[in-house]
């Protein structure tokens, strides 16, 4: 790995974790000897990092270079604590780590202030009745509506009866039991919802249909807002 690419990763880790952070832990998540850690510590900390700590005691970072100062009101600050949360119990293993990565660099951003309120927000966020488990199709469906590729699925539909789909995948719906794809279908050529857990075999073909996803998608939303 490249020196720079690891010094962004060790950023990252300590952005992340809960702190302070041990070097075991640093040099761990980074996947170097406690060695180099010392000598990655002393380069970030050389390019402006303010990182307190020392070898047996952890590290905390302070104040980042990396990131622009950023501004928030207290009731902002709930609302993105809260937001994140809600993924953190919804999303898949991939959006999870996602949102505690933008949690943590948001913070690192903030003034001391109000890094404590984001810490010790008044909201929190608790459910007792569980989701179902995230279908393990969902970061093949994220990555095809980002690339706008055509999916390739068997679907079963509520009667139990299944046939071979290849759709336009437009948008992943978080609803409060279940996961939907909004899609446009080649097979009846028209807008289809998709419970993800009906979905399998989900193949992402080479077919694009870039760059037509936005202005679909805007289309199928009308129609839903209208009722059809």
């Amino acid at each position: 790995m490249a020196r720079a690419d690891r010094l962004l990763r060790l950023l990252s880790a300590i952005r992340r974790l809960p702190q302070p952070v041990t070097a075991e832990r640093l040099a761990a998540e980074t996947e170097v000897s406690a060695r180099t850690l010392y000598r990655d510590i002393a380069a970030l900390r050389a390019g402006g990092a303010l990182i307190d700590g020392e070898p047996g005691l952890g590290y905390t970072l302070t104040e980042d270079p990396a990131l622009p100062p950023q501004m928030f009101t207290r009731l902002e600050i709930e609302a993105l604590v809260l937001g994140l949360a809600e993924v953190r119990l919804a999303g898949d293993p991939a959006l999870v780590k996602a949102a505690e990565a933008a949690q943590s660099k948001i913070i690192a951003t903030l003034p001391e202030r109000v890094q404590r309120q984001a810490l010790h927000a008044a909201s929190q966020l608790y459910r007792f009745e569980r989701r179902p488990p995230v279908p393990d199709c969902l970061p093949l469906l994220r990555e095809a509506i980002w690339e706008e590729r055509a999916i390739a699925v068997a679907y079963t539909d509520r009667e139990g009866t299944q046939s071979q789909r290849v759709l336009w995948p437009l948008s992943v719906v978080f609803l409060d039991r279940t996961l939907m794809l909004l899609a446009f279908c080649t097979l009846r050529q028209d807008f289809r919802r998709f419970r993800l857990e009906a979905l399998e075999g989900v193949v992402m073909t080479p077919d694009s249909f870039r760059p037509r996803r936005v202005a679909l998608l805007r289309d199928f939303v009308a129609q839903l807002k209208a009722g059809r």
